[in-house]
């Protein structure tokens, strides 16, 4: 009995380990069941949460596409109203002109119709006394051979003065005068004449060079490049200090594309270095045809008086400096070249040879030969943009409007003055950035665009959303002028 109650005790106990192993394990498997269900939970609530921010951020979108374009909607019909506007205000004036100009006209043709009234009286009463005064001389024979050699001695004296005086002043000019190859000089057609325009002339240069030093600026104003300008600078010194010393002028070549301020640097240089600066153009060259030697050898014999000195600058100078062995080249084309080689063919003290071109490849070796410095005009940096951005905006808006004073202290007709609101230096920064490309010929010409749009405006304002549009329109048309000239010269480089 005591063995079977042992037994039985360890069945016992063997069957309530068994059942606390199975409790065990279906407990595990509970928990692993209930963690799993808090996961899948948890999962849906992210996506949820997830599912809700796509939606509100598609709703925000939604909201402000419909602002973006309430807005635009907005914008378009304000300019339409200006518009409108603008073109009712131009025909009431274009109406109010036409109704003055109709009372004009009508007053010019009354004052017309009198004025011819008086005139035809006049002339009538005039031949009344020449045909009195026919008749008598008529009927007189002494007094008919009195009046015609009168006549006669008469035409002869005017017919003599007038060729003589012809024959003297083209002496004179051929002389003295100024060559018609000169576009532009700071000299007088004639020694005589502009004398007291150069003294001001030299004074107000001799200023605006001292005003310039104070500002930093060292070339008035010409933007270039700070390495450019420093070369320029220390040209201007060197060619002062070597007409001092009185030693051989250098010739200098200026090249690069247009508008980017070579006449203008060459006419800064003449005048910082105490030069006189004379202007030509090589296409003027060509039309002059077998002449073109005479007036070459005129113009450097003119060149070689000026007692300061003179640069010669020679504008377009590939128009008859080009190769000589081209085939379209003419004889008389040659010519000049040649006789512009032989006035060049030793270093001057009396004359400084600037040429500018816009190819430098296309000049002849021999020239290319007289040249001592040669310097690239590229065209300019953001940096160089923006100060001419704010040259030309000073220029063309904040001085327009300003009095004038003439030479007595009368007063001069004076554009209306601009009101300027909202152009900070941001709006002007991001205009330079805009107009890559631009050289600063076509910058000066976009100032005088926000000009011309200012004054078609109705408050004569600039402000930044007007600047900022003319400048796009004025970008756009350069891209469009860039893509027609590749258009047209297909395979090369712009």
């Amino acid at each position: 009995m005591k063995k079977q109650e042992e037994t039985r005790q360890v069945e016992l106990a063997k069957n309530k380990a068994e059942f606390q192993a199975l409790q065990a394990q279906h407990e595990t498997a509970e928990h692993e069941s209930q963690r799993a269900r808090n996961q899948e939970l948890v999962k849906m609530q992210e996506e949820s949460s997830i599912r809700q921010d796509q939606i509100r951020r598609a709703t925000e979108e939604q909201i402000q596409a419909q602002r973006r374009q309430t807005e635009g909607e907005k914008a378009e019909i304000e300019r339409e109203t200006i518009r409108v506007k603008a073109l009712a205000e131009a025909e009431g004036r274009a109406y109010e002109a036409k109704l003055s100009e109709e009372v004009n006209r009508r007053m010019l043709v009354e004052r017309a119709n009198a004025e011819r009234e008086k005139w035809i009286s006049a002339i009538n009463t005039t031949f009344d006394h020449i045909g009195g005064g026919l008749r008598a001389i008529l009927t007189d024979q002494n007094k008919l051979i009195v009046a015609v050699g009168g006549v006669t001695t008469l035409a002869a004296g005017v017919y003599t003065t007038r060729e003589g005086a012809r024959v003297v002043w083209g002496y004179v000019d051929r002389i003295l005068g100024q060559p018609s190859l000169i576009r532009e000089s700071s000299r007088g057609k004639y020694p005589w004449s502009g004398v007291l325009s150069r003294i001001v002339s030299s004074t107000s240069n001799k200023l605006k060079w001292k005003d310039s030093g104070k500002k930093g600026n060292g070339l008035g104003d010409v933007i270039l490049h700070p390495s450019l300008q420093k070369r320029i600078e220390q040209l201007a010194n060197a060619t002062a200090n070597t007409q001092t010393h009185q030693s051989p002028f250098r010739n200098m070549l200026f090249y690069g594309p247009p508008g980017t301020g070579k006449t203008m640097a060459a006419r800064e240089l003449s005048q910082k270095s105490g030069l006189d600066y004379a202007l030509m153009t090589g296409g003027d060259v060509a039309p002059l045809g077998s002449q073109a030697v005479t007036k070459i050898h005129q113009l450097f014999d003119w060149a070689k008086k000026s007692k300061r000195g003179l640069l010669l600058f020679i504008d377009e100078a590939d128009a008859f400096l080009c190769e000589r062995n081209k085939t379209y080249m003419s004889e008389d084309q040659r010519s000049a070249l040649n006789a512009l080689l032989f006035r060049t063919g030793d270093q001057s003290k009396d004359i400084v040879l600037a040429l500018a071109t816009n190819r430098p490849g296309d000049l002849d070796s021999a020239v290319a030969d007289r040249i001592d410095e040669v310097l690239e005009f590229p065209l300019p940096g953001e940096d160089e943009r923006h100060k001419l951005l704010k040259l030309y905006l000073d220029k063309y808006i904040v001085k327009a409007g300003q009095s004038k004073s003439g030479w007595f202290g009368q007063s001069q007709p004076q554009q209306e003055k601009i009101i300027i609101t909202g152009i900070s230096e941001e709006v002007i920064r991001e205009a330079a950035a805009k107009t890559q490309g631009f050289s600063g010929r076509e910058i000066a010409k976009l100032m005088v665009s926000v000009q011309a749009a200012v004054y078609g405006s109705k408050d004569c304002e600039l402000n930044s959303e007007l600047f900022r549009e003319v400048v796009d329109y004025k970008v756009a048309e350069h891209q469009q002028r860039r893509k027609l000239a590749g258009s047209e010269t297909p395979g090369e480089g712009i």
